[in-house]
C-alpha cells in the first residue's frame, strides 16, 4: 500500500517560477472515502504576479481570485468555459498573487475509476489536460481553497525529484494578454511525456 506524504507549506512559499518545475514528478492525491485517485505531474503553467496579464490577478484582487493573493498551499480552482474545472497550486506570500496550473498526469493509481470518470477514454487522454485532469480525479470548486499541505480529500504528495535534463519549457497555453504574457516560458513539462497534452509538441 502507498503512504502518499504532503509536501509542506514551505516548498509552495518559494518563487512560484522554482515551485513550477519543482512540482513535476510529484503527486494529486485524491481521496474519495475509502479509495484513492492519484496522479504524476507532467506538466504545469506558472502565473505571477500583478503584472502578469494571463494571470487572473491582473486586473487586482476580486472575490473569484482571493486565493491567488495567498497564503501558499492552497487550492485555487476555478470553472471556464461553462463546463471545464481547473486547478492550482497557489504560491509565493500573502498578498502577492501567483499560483500554478495543473495542466496534466500521469495517471498512477485509482485508474479504473479514472477512466470510469472520464468516460473510457485511453489512459493516455484520462488526464492529459487541466479539464480532463479535473474530472479524473472528481475534482470541483467545492474543494476550492482547500489545504494541500494536509492529508485530506485533495492534496500534493512528494514524489521524484525530476532531473534538469528531462523537463522542457514553453509559453503558455491559450492566452491572452501583452506580448509579455504570450511569450513568457511559464509552460513546465516532462520532455517527450506521453501523458501530456494535445500541446506537447511546443517546446
Amino acid at each position: 500500500m502507498t503512504v502518499w506524504s504532503p509536501l509542506p507549506r514551505e516548498f509552495y512559499e518559494r518563487d512560484t517560477l522554482t515551485v513550477a518545475p519543482s512540482l513535476l514528478g510529484q503527486y494529486i492525491v485524491r481521496r474519495l472515502g475509502e479509495q484513492v485517485l492519484a496522479g504524476r505531474i507532467v506538466e504545469v503553467e506558472a502565473y505571477v504576479g500583478f503584472h502578469d496579464q494571463a494571470s487572473h490577478a491582473s486586473r487586482g484582487k476580486t472575490s473569484r481570485n482571493a486565493l491567488m493573493f495567498g497564503p501558499a498551499g492552497y487550492a485555487y480552482i476555478y470553472f471556464i468555459y461553462g463546463m471545464y474545472h481547473c486547478l492550482n497550486v497557489v504560491t509565493e506570500h500573502s498578498e502577492y498573487p501567483a499560483a500554478i496550473l495543473i495542466r496534466a498526469l500521469e495517471p498512477v493509481a485509482g485508474i479504473e475509476e479514472m477512466r470510469s470518470l472520464r468516460g473510457g477514454v485511453p489512459d493516455q487522454q484520462i488526464a492529459s489536460g487541466p479539464g480532463k485532469l479535473c474530472q479524473a480525479l472528481k475534482i470541483d470548486r467545492t474543494l476550492n481553497g482547500i489545504d494541500l499541505t494536509q492529508p485530506g480529500a485533495l492534496f500534493v504528495a512528494a514524489g521524484e525529484v525530476m532531473p534538469l535534463g528531462k523537463i522542457c519549457s514553453s509559453s503558455r497555453v491559450g492566452v491572452r494578454g501583452d506580448e509579455k504574457a504570450l511569450s513568457a516560458p511559464w509552460r513546465f513539462f516532462v520532455c517527450h511525456h506521453p501523458h501530456l497534452s494535445k500541446h506537447n509538441q511546443r517546446t
